[in-house]
């Protein structure tokens, strides 16, 4: 039978919601010391099993097609059946951001949902590896990563950790690979603009930024953060401003090192320059009327060049940063997949920002992209155009049911 036939009768002849909630209550259910909540858990537990081996019974592949509707929707089967069409493949690996993709500030209180946890877990088991790929530094992705899915899970040797958007990679259990310092394949003049930048960049700040802005602990790039609460007026209000003085002094710092230096020229230059790459950038530097007139074509080329080596990231009342355009996360993702042994890689992308979407582009074809709907808007541009995996905010577990249905249909043949 053809494998749409297959799912219009599952759907139609089975009670797959009740099944779902069955599977979704023991999935999430709370270790709690209690013999009532227990005896209840072993009922919904039975009534589970049961419910299961109708379809068992029912289908040549019933264990697949049970489990198919034991965790994804109607919609979410159909969708996934779909993308196994489309692209007649599994996906092997996951690549997920972390913050406003599998947690929201705005819905669920910046914790990674237990649904969302779970699914990871089933993953695992299954045998997909996990690259953790965010902004954040590795002591706090650790952290947070051990608390959520164990240490036992993060330190299997099939989780890596893709930190400050690719500056480095984690992967326990790998010897003598299990860190690597992707900064330090970057040539002197780079690295020197760095630490530069570090050195003065709380010392130097207004006193706006000193007293309302924290410098986040990165090993390598240069990123401020409010101490206002991420999102709100005060939060972009200092944002903004940091976003301009860490233009200023990568403008003096380049400026200096190439011997270009004239009054205001690096600051002119710094501004300028990212404000034409970058609309984000103009239209902050338009509002605090501090965009230069300057023609971007007589920055010197010793100037110029550098500047193209380096990013400056802009993320509205949340960060401001500088880093290297040769550390990004798709490098971080490289390193991984070769640490990992992953060989023709399809994997799942999920992520909201502009260095999410270097990693959908790269992987292409070759994989699924899946997006917030919160995300910017280049990234849903990116992901509509493909396969259209948009979620609601704070519901990552969403695609993750599709995936996993996906890799379960994908065995019937």
């Amino acid at each position: 039978m053809d494998r749409y036939d297959l799912l219009y009768e599952l759907y139609d002849e089975f009670d797959a919601d009740a099944l779902r909630d069955h599977q979704r209550f023991v999935d999430v259910f709370p270790p709690v010391d209690s013999r009532v909540a227990l005896e209840h858990y072993q009922t919904i537990d039975a009534e589970l099993t049961d419910r299961k081996d109708e379809i068992r019974d029912a289908f040549e592949a019933g264990e697949t097609l049970a489990d198919v509707a034991a965790h994804a929707t109607r919609e979410e089967a159909f969708t996934a059946l779909d993308l196994c069409t489309k692209h007649g493949r599994r996906v092997n690996a996951l690549v997920l951001d972390v913050d406003e993709t599998l947690r929201s500030a705005g819905s669920t209180d910046n914790e990674i949902p237990r649904e969302t946890l779970h699914y990871l877990t089933e993953f695992h088991e299954a045998g997909v590896p996990i690259v953790i790929c965010t902004g954040q530094t590795l002591e706090n992705v650790k952290g947070f990563t051990i608390q959520g899915l164990g240490s036992e899970l993060v330190h299997s040797g099939t989780v890596s950790i893709v930190y400050e958007a690719g500056t480095g990679a984690f992967t326990p259990g790998h010897g003598p690979r299990t860190k690597e310092l992707l900064y330090e394949d970057l040539d002197e003049e780079i690295q020197d603009v760095f630490y530069r930048i570090r050195s003065r960049v709380l010392p130097d700040a207004p006193e706006a930024i000193r007293q309302g802005c924290h410098l986040q602990g990165n090993e390598f790039n240069v990123t401020l953060k409010p101490n206002a609460e991420v999102g709100s007026d005060p939060a972009a209000e200092v944002i903004d401003t940091a976003l301009c003085h860490l233009l200023d002094l990568l403008g003096e710092t380049v400026a200096d090192r190439t011997d270009t230096t004239a009054d205001r020229a690096g600051t002119d230059w710094a501004r300028g320059f990212y404000a034409d790459a970058d609309p984000e950038i103009q239209g902050v530097l338009e509002a605090r009327d501090g965009l230069p007139d300057l023609n971007i074509q007589e920055i010197p080329s010793a100037v110029t060049d550098t500047f193209e080596r380096i990013d400056v990231a802009y993320y509205e009342a949340d960060a401001a940063e500088i880093g290297s355009l040769e550390l990004n996360k798709v490098v971080g993702v490289e390193a991984a997949f070769e640490v990992l042994g992953i060989d023709e890689a399809f994997p799942l992308v999920m992520g909201d920002s502009k260095s999410d979407l270097r990693v959908m582009e790269w992987v292409g074809d070759a994989g699924l992209a899946a997006a917030p709907e919160h995300a910017s808007r280049a990234v849903l541009d990116y992901v509509i155009r493909t396969d259209e995996l948009v979620f609601d905010r704070g519901n990552a577990a969403e695609v993750l049911r599709i995936v996993y249905a996906l890799n379960r249909l994908a065995t019937i043949r």
